[in-house]
C-alpha cells in the first residue's frame, strides 16, 4: 500500500480509472492500530483495487476538503470523484470494511 508522502502523490492516487481506496489515519490513533491489524488481509482481498494510506495530521487540508472528521476513514475514489466514505465509527472490525467494500 503506498504511503502517500506529497499533495502532488494523492492527486494521481484519486485521479486513477480504477477504484481507489484511501485510508486517513494518524500516528496516535488507537482504533487507526486495530485497522492495521487486519486491513493487509482485507487489502489482499481486494487486489482490483488501488490502495493509499495518507496522514490526516499531515496534510489537513486535504483532510478538510474530504470531510474527514474521524480516524481512521476510508474513502473511494475514481476519476478524481470520491465515491464512498466509510467513517472511523463504522471501520473498527474487518466485517465492517469488508460490508462497505461489498456495496462498491
Amino acid at each position: 500500500m503506498k504511503k502517500i508522502i506529497t499533495e502532488q502523490e494523492y492527486k494521481e492516487q484519486i485521479n486513477q480509472s480504477e477504484l481507489t481506496i484511501g485510508i486517513f489515519t494518524t500516528t496516535w490513533c488507537p482504533d487507526c492500530k486495530r485497522l492495521s491489524m487486519f486491513i493487509d488481509e482485507i487489502i489482499e482481498e481486494n487486489e482490483d483495487k488501488e490502495w493509499f494510506t495518507i496522514d490526516r495530521d499531515e496534510f489537513p487540508e486535504i483532510s478538510e476538503e474530504q470531510q474527514v472528521m474521524g480516524i481512521p476513514s476510508l474513502l473511494v475514489f475514481k476519476n478524481g470523484e470520491k465515491l464512498a466514505h466509510l467513517h472511523s465509527a463504522n471501520a473498527k472490525t474487518p466485517d465492517q470494511v469488508r460490508e462497505f467494500l461489498k456495496s462498491l
